[in-house]
């Protein structure tokens, strides 16, 4: 049986991408849907890049952090979104092995690593509301640095950790992924062998990823909230308020399609769901991101004012 399966395994070389269906309807809709999300993912999160490192006055490190939040919405939203819309319309779905574990590995950093810095935005914000004279301090560039690089390092480790267990499974019979990207539980689903290890550990670790940057995240907001409370002036609470609501948005977003994808028991997610929700955590909110942030931002929205002016009136 052993030999079995170690040839099947090893005579795999390609999976398909089932994406949404085969009927042209269920081609041509998600296909024009996913090149308008994408395109304005590119350029919602382009100009963001641009405007924080064109303009001195956004070199700050809500900025800073806001900068690479963009960076990785545009990467694993270009990991994922031109596959899937050339597997859409194309007669050949298929991805290859290395393929698709190379897309699974860095899908799983791009979406851990943005889970930290989320939580150090949190952190910056809690640091800059409730402890402003030691800010520049706390939140110098080399603190900055070292954040951004931490949140790296544990993508990276926990992207390692899952791939190894994925892709070291042995896949016999169909190799269709009813999916429009290589994730976990579609994978799993296509494995003949046990995977209840490869559950608990997808349940453990993003369990902890989402537990650990949620704490870090909700205290700071206990404080800020706390904080901001104590301004006796109306105009401060509301400009106080302004710079947190739309990392709330972003962070509510983020997490809640997180926890439904990765922390239920997969006999209780349906192929279709999961499509759903994919979608949404992999392409709608990178394309909310800049939208969020820049329309709730009077800084940066002074900052295309002035793009602007400057290209007209050259």
């Amino acid at each position: 049986m052993e030999t079995v399966k170690e040839r099947n395994h090893t005579a795999l070389t390609e999976f398909i991408l089932l994406g949404f269906g085969s009927g042209l309807g269920l081609k041509v809709g998600p296909f024009v849907v996913f090149l308008a999300i994408y395109m304005t993912t590119v350029l919602g999160n382009t100009i963001m890049v641009f405007l924080i490192k064109a303009h001195s006055r956004l070199h700050t490190p809500m900025y800073f952090f806001l900068m690479n939040l963009s960076l990785l919405d545009l990467c694993y939203s270009s990991t994922i979104a031109p596959k899937a819309m050339a597997s859409f319309l194309a007669d050949s779905k298929t991805i290859s092995f290395n393929g698709c574990a190379t897309q699974f590995f860095l899908v799983a950093v791009f979406v851990t690593t943005e889970a930290f810095i989320l939580a150090a935005m949190a952190y910056d914000r809690y640091t800059a509301i409730c402890n402003p004279l030691l800010y520049p301090i706390a939140m110098s560039k080399q603190v900055c640095v070292q954040l951004l690089v931490g949140s790296y390092v544990c993508g990276g480790v926990n992207s390692m950790v899952q791939t190894v267990f994925t892709f070291t499974l042995y896949f016999c019979g169909s190799n269709e992924i009813d999916h429009f990207f290589c994730d976990v539980p579609p994978l799993l689903g296509l494995s003949c062998t046990n995977t209840d290890i490869n559950e608990l550990v997808l349940f453990t670790l993003s369990s902890l990823i989402i537990v650990s940057t949620s704490i870090v995240i909700f205290v700071s907001y206990a404080y800020i909230i706390s904080a901001i409370l104590r301004i006796r002036s109306a105009e401060g609470r509301r400009r106080a308020f302004s710079t947190c609501t739309s990392h709330m948005m972003s962070v509510s977003l983020f997490y809640g399609t997180l926890t439904f994808m990765y922390t239920q028991p997969s006999s209780l997610a349906s192929p279709a769901q999961s499509k759903v929700v994919s979608v949404f955590y992999t392409l709608v909110i990178p394309m909310l991101n800049p939208l969020i942030y820049s329309l709730r931002n009077k800084d940066v929205k002074e900052a295309l004012g002035r793009t602007i002016s400057s290209v007209f009136l050259k």
